[in-house]
């Protein structure tokens, strides 16, 4: 394993992070603050607790998860699609450098800078709510987990685009709104029978279940289920990163 490429790589995607950094921290902690004075205060007057639990407390998991899966995917996706679009791509590829190094450097950069942006929204939120985990181990995973593979599915649409454009695409027409349909905000339970049902087709569902349970001890859909569609989406991702540098699609070319 080639370590110093490893951390070349990482070290060049943090260093674009923190130069942007009021701009990435900032910007977050802004949108987290309109949430719970819009969610928190406006609705939260209205609904004063949910499966027992506080309203403004109850949306502090689909919160971070909002910012996560987006942050994941947009940095993930910006950091191998500008070396494409730049042409530098190609000394990445003819350098000593294995895919699996390229992908630990630009999925472990892009992890980490999601999951940082969700511990300063789990900071901000401590301003509004008195903030208890319940499962602090089974948070920090399940952040790992969503982190690793949402950067993972960025890498999969770094490669895929091939315009400024189509970076966006899939985060703000597919994942933002089955983000905000797949329990954010709400639990399931509350839906009508068959909006309940259509829900189970959404895998963000599972995802925030699964990172709400780690706070509350309670979820909309089984612990077990929700970590086997966790796995499953990771090995999709997995395999698709695994067909590309295989094939060279998009790299290559």
């Amino acid at each position: 394993m080639n370590w110093h490429a490893v951390r070349a790589i990482y070290g060049f995607e943090m260093a674009r992070f923190w130069r942007t950094s009021m701009q990435s921290i900032l910007a977050p902690v802004i949108s987290t603050s309109l949430y719970f004075v819009v969610f928190g205060a406006a609705i939260g007057s209205r609904v004063s607790a949910v499966d027992g639990v506080p309203y403004g407390l109850f949306i502090v998991p689909g919160l971070m998860m909002l910012a996560l899966l987006t942050q994941s995917i947009s940095n993930a996706s910006f950091g191998i699609y500008f070396p494409r679009f730049a042409g530098t791509i190609y000394e990445i590829l003819s350098a000593p450098i294995s895919p699996l190094e390229v992908v630990l450097g630009y999925v472990g950069a892009a992890a980490s800078k999601s999951i940082l942006i969700g511990l300063i929204i789990l900071a901000t939120s401590a301003l509004f709510v008195p903030l208890h985990i319940e499962h602090p181990f089974w948070m920090v995973v399940f952040l790992l987990l969503t982190a690793i593979t949402f950067s993972l599915f960025g890498f999969v649409i770094g490669l895929w685009a091939d315009g400024f454009e189509k970076l966006q695409l899939v985060p703000l027409l597919i994942v933002t709104p089955l983000t905000f349909l797949g329990g954010s905000f709400y639990a399931i339970d509350m839906l009508p029978p068959f909006w309940r049902a259509v829900s189970l087709f959404n895998p963000v569902v599972y995802l925030i279940s699964a990172f709400r349970w780690s706070f509350f001890g309670k979820s909309d859909v089984s612990l077990g289920v929700s970590v086997a569609m966790i796995g499953l989406f990771l090995a999709i991702c997995l395999g698709l990163v695994t067909y590309i540098f295989r094939t060279g699609y998009r790299l290559k070319s």
